[in-house]
């Protein structure tokens, strides 16, 4: 066996099982296929190589992490421009891991083809899970369009490992060159973030900005039903997110929207409005942190 540092890609067809109900086996396999077509050629264009297919699922080796993010993007976006099979559209489900495996006979084995896999499992339809050390060895672009979700026991590995999100739509973006300029520049643009009688803008001197029960955050929570790191704003190329990192979640009012919750999820903000932590703004025990665009 030859060994190497390879990123490995795992893509599977999500609702498959319940499209040979709805479409019979010839028009199930068919969607399937079709979708399996988008992703080998996704791979490749990325100088990837699709080691194998199984049933509705492709593993694929990519020279580095850049290559394989690249190769996930691009999946996403060419699956939701294929038209709905009958009256349902596909997604896919990707996890991709680098580090070093051992190749043999156009096959790879060892822990991150494992890591790989176990990733790929975690994902919801739509959405990219990679690992730390894979955040790490991606540009800094690419590296913007990351999240970081938790520290999970995989099955198999003795210690956690930190997962992060590659926000694909995002990540797009930042793969392209602009062809439009931005309304405003980046420079320009401040969140103003106000709680407790305290205000701080986020912006291009504070990127982003810390909201939790410890003491080290920005923005410190008295209540117990907060988490320690709870959540976070971000500026990213002119705009504005709230990153919700907590047990309890985050309820986010919109100017002019109904309240959501967000539970490990982020929510572009513009204009102004407030996040209540931990319980709903209609709870006297949440507190409220208020924001603004200027």
């Amino acid at each position: 066996m030859t060994s190497r540092v390879l990123a490995v890609l795992f893509a599977d067809v999500c609702g498959s099982t319940a499209l040979y109900e709805r479409l019979g086996d010839q028009g199930a396999l068919a969607a399937v296929a079709s979708v399996i077509d988008v992703l080998r050629g996704a791979a490749s264009d990325a100088e990837g190589r699709v080691v194998k297919t199984i049933g509705d699922e492709i593993m694929a080796v990519f020279p580095d992490a850049a290559a394989a993010a690249r190769a996930a993007v691009d999946m996403h976006s060419r699956v939701a421009q294929l038209p709905p099979f009958g009256d349902a559209r596909l997604a896919v489900r990707i996890g991709f891991h680098f580090g070093p495996v051992l190749e043999k006979a156009d096959d790879v084995f060892g822990d991150t083809v494992n890591t790989a896999a176990r990733l790929a499992g975690l994902a919801k339809p739509g959405q990219i899970i990679t690992s730390a050390p894979s955040v790490g060895a991606l540009p800094p672009p690419l590296q913007e369009a990351t999240r970081d979700l938790d520290a999970l026991a995989l099955k198999g590995k003795q210690e956690e490992l930190r997962v992060h999100e590659l926000l694909w739509e995002d990540a797009g973006d930042l793969t392209q060159t602009a062809t439009r300029a931005p309304m405003r520049r980046a420079a320009e643009v401040r969140l103003k973030v106000m709680h407790a009688g305290r205000t701080l803008c986020v912006g291009p001197d504070l990127p982003v900005a810390l909201v939790g029960r410890d003491r080290a955050n920005q923005v410190v929570i008295a209540h117990r039903t907060a988490s320690r790191l709870h959540g976070r704003f971000e500026q990213r190329r002119g705009q504005f997110f709230y990153v919700d990192l907590s047990t309890n979640g985050t309820y986010v009012s919109l100017a002019g929207q109904a309240e959501i919750l967000l539970r490990r999820e982020q929510v572009l903000l513009g204009g102004q409005g407030l996040l209540a932590i931990g319980h709903p703004s209609s709870d006297a025990r949440a507190e409220i942190v208020h924001f603004s665009m200027e």
